[in-house]
Formats: structure tokens, C-alpha cells, sequence
């Protein structure tokens, strides 16, 4: 996904969206502050609108979500029930390159997430950061030397990551993004398509946060699919076939839980099937529909797109060649090569819950990790009663 400016948060209504907060906190731990955190004198960016005479808190939270194919940051600090960003960061750095192939994270692949790990411990050593966490996913927990290349992290830039689970994975994917989900009624379905995993969470509304209901996690991301199903041909139809491998082994991978929600999703009771994506792809195919000249966050974040024009654009992509993706606006170099598998698990995830609209979110792990530390950091904005929060990780904890 193309770097942007940093997001500014929409306005909730009601508290109860901490319960989530509390139940993330409680299967991750208490975060900790990164060593060292204290100002340098740098003074702070200009933090966007707020209310004249208003004092701006001081303490400053940040997340950084090391992925498989990206490592970003936000620095955010505490505005009522939501945050304002002060600070961000992205780059592609594709930690999960060879990978599928040889099971080891390569010396050049951790060259470059070190290199950007180096940007991020810089921005954090110029703001009043209280509280700050960093996690790493798919690649790192796969790779056989991933517990090694943390420890380097952690001598080299004094940033500690957290290797989270699948599971804590989809949870905080949910957390950042459900706010832009469609109102209705009955099951809804968030997804996130990564580097190197795909999880669907199927949710259920509530008066203040989603109950998960059911969620799986996948080894097939843009990167990991993309090399499991090895280089481009040269001709349409050898690109057809590894594009119909890719929607193959995707859908196989996903066909239990498919199996498990058929009900929820022929049940009857759904009027209008809710989607939700977070994701570089749905975020560069929704800038595809809107035909942008260059990636604009303001109009792709809380987008609804016909699911059809997004299988449209799909199609059109699995037959170009990677130079042709590469002269499109809003894909470039960086993704004219990934963008096929994540249209290849996009249209699968549009079979397994063939809805009509998909919402699209350019949010997801970093906010919800920022949600999360503000209620752990005790932020009166995010506070809940603790009744509240254990009937919320009950519910959860089933899932």
C-alpha cells in the first residue's frame, strides 16, 4: 500500500468498545515501554484539528506491526473515546522473501526490516511515547531462525517484538477496523489479507463491540501464495493456470471453515451479507474502481464497493503482465507482482460469503494495537467496567 499521511480517527459512540480493548490486553499480556522512550527536543508535527483551547495530552502511544511484506508505525496520542495520529510510517520491505522456499528469513530480507526498524526506533526516540508495542506475524512465526532475528532486533534498535499468534492477529485486525463495518443484522465477515496469512473472522454485532463467533487463519498471503505458486509466465494462458492454482489451494485451505459457517451464511436470516476488508489489496483495488491518479486515503478508507466490480478488476489483473500491473496508478512496482494473489484470495473470500458490497478499511493491526495500549494505559477515554470486559473475553475466548 502506498505511504499516505497519517489517518485521522472517526468518532465512535459509546464505551463499549474497550471490552474488546480489555480482552486484548488480557490474552497478550501488559505492554511495555520501549527502551529508550524520552523526548529528544524534537518538536512535535502539527496534529491535525481539535476543539480551541483544548490541551492536547502529552502521553504518546505507538505501534509498530512488522508483517511479512511491510513494517509501519503509528504514534498516536488520546483524543476523547478516539486518537490522533502525530506520527507515521510505512515501507515495504518483504521480510518474508524465499520463505516458502527455504524456511529462513534471508540475510537480505532482515537487512531491510532492520533498516526500517531503524526509522521506526528513531521516530519513537523523538516523541513522549508512554506506552508502546510492536509485533511481527506470519514470517517470523514460520521462519526456523525467526526467534534469532527478533534477539538482533532487539540489540540493534531496542525495539522488543512480540511474535503474536494467528489468533491475537485476527482479534487485533478486528479491533482496528469493525468501526467501518455496514450497520445490519445477523453475521458479518472481516477479513485481512497479509504478507504471509489470510484470516476471516465472522462476527456478530453488538450494541457496543462484534462478538467473534468464528475465525481462521491461513498460510497464504500475497507474498507466501505468490511464491508457493512460483514466477509469471509469459503468455495468458500459463497466467490463467497459476492463477487458478492460486484460487485452488486458497479455497482448499479455507473449505473447513467454510464448511463450519455454511450455516450462518444460508441461514435465511441475512438480508444484506456485510464484508469488511483491511488489506493492501482491497485498498489498491478500491483505488483501481475509483479510477484514483494516485493513492488517496481520505477517499479509499470506509469505501463500499460492488463486490462485482472488484471480481471485475480481479480478472483484469490475472491476465496482465507484470509490467502492464506496474504502469497502473495506485500499483507500481512494489505490487505488480503480489497483486495477483491477493485478488486470487479476494475472490475466493467473496465465494465463501458471496456478498453484494464489500467495505473497505485502511486500518486494521496498528490501530487496534493503539486502542488496546490507551486501555491498558488507563486513557478515562477507553475505560470500562471490568464486569463488562470479562463477559466480553468469555464470548471471545470460545471462538
Amino acid at each position: 500500500m502506498a505511504e499516505v499521511s497519517p489517518p485521522v480517527e472517526r468518532k465512535e459512540s459509546g464505551s463499549g468498545e474497550a471490552n474488546l480493548l480489555d480482552e486484548v490486553s488480557a490474552k497478550s499480556g501488559a505492554p511495555r515501554p520501549h527502551p529508550p522512550l524520552r523526548s529528544s527536543g524534537g518538536q512535535p508535527e502539527q496534529e491535525g484539528a481539535r476543539p480551541r483551547g483544548a490541551a492536547m495530552p502529552r502521553q504518546a502511544y505507538a505501534a509498530i506491526d512488522l508483517g511479512t511484506n511491510n513494517c509501519r508505525l503509528l504514534i498516536a496520542r488520546p483524543h476523547g473515546v478516539n486518537f490522533v495520529v502525530i506520527d507515521a510510517f510505512s515501507r515495504v520491505v518483504r521480510l518474508g522473501e524465499g520463505l516458502a522456499q527455504t524456511g529462513r528469513l534471508s540475510d537480505e530480507a532482515m537487512d531491510r526490516a532492520l533498516g526500517a526498524l531503524k526509522v521506526c526506533a528513531e521516530k519513537l526516540r523523538k516523541r513522549n511515547v508512554h506506552l508502546a508495542r510492536s509485533v511481527a506475524t506470519e514470517a517470523c512465526r514460520r521462519a526456523v531462525n525467526g526467534a534469532d532475528f527478533i534477539e538482533r532486533v532487539k540489540q540493534e534498535t531496542g525495539i522488543h517484538l512480540d511474535v503474536i499468534t494467528a489468533k491475537e492477529e485476527a482479534r487485533l485486525a478486528v479491533l482496528g477496523c469493525h468501526i467501518l463495518l455496514e450497520s445490519g443484522e445477523g453475521p458479518a465477515m472481516i477479513f485481512d489479507i497479509g504478507g504471509g496469512s489470510t484470516e476471516l473472522v465472522l462476527i456478530e454485532s453488538g450494541p457496543a463491540v462484534p462478538r467473534i463467533l468464528d475465525w481462521q487463519s491461513v498460510p497464504y498471503g500475497v507474498v507466501s501464495l505468490s511464491e508457493t505458486c512460483g514466477s509469471e509466465g509469459d503468455d495468458d494462458a500459463s497466467r490463467a493456470a497459476r492463477y487458478k492454482e492460486m484460487r485452488r489451494l486458497v479455497r482448499e485451505s479455507f473449505a473447513d471453515f467454510a464448511e463450519r459457517i455454511a450455516p450462518a451464511r444460508g441461514s435465511g436470516k441475512i438480508v444484506d451479507m456485510r464484508l469488511l476488508g483491511t488489506s493492501g489489496t482491497v485498498t489498491t483495488l478500491a483505488s483501481l474502481h475509483l479510477d484514483l491518479p494516485q493513492y488517496d486515503r481520505r477517499a479509499v478508507d470506509g469505501l463500499i464497493v460492488p463486490a462485482s466490480s472488484m471480481r471485475d478488476i480481479s480478472a483484469r489483473l490475472s491476465t496482465m503482465s507484470p509490467q502492464q500491473r506496474s504502469e497502473l496508478p495506485c500499483i507500481g512496482r512494489e505490487r505488480a507482482d503480489l497483486v495477483v494473489a491477493g485478488c486470487a484470495i479476494l475472490e475466493t473470500i467473496l465465494d465463501i460469503w458471496p456478498a453484494d458490497r464489500l467495505g473497505v478499511a485502511d486500518r486494521g493491526i496498528r490501530e487496534g494495537i493503539l486502542r488496546s495500549l490507551m486501555a491498558a494505559g488507563g486513557h478515562a477515554g477507553h475505560a470500562t467496567t471490568s464486569s463488562q470486559a470479562r463477559a466480553v473475553i468469555k464470548q471471545l475466548g470460545r471462538a
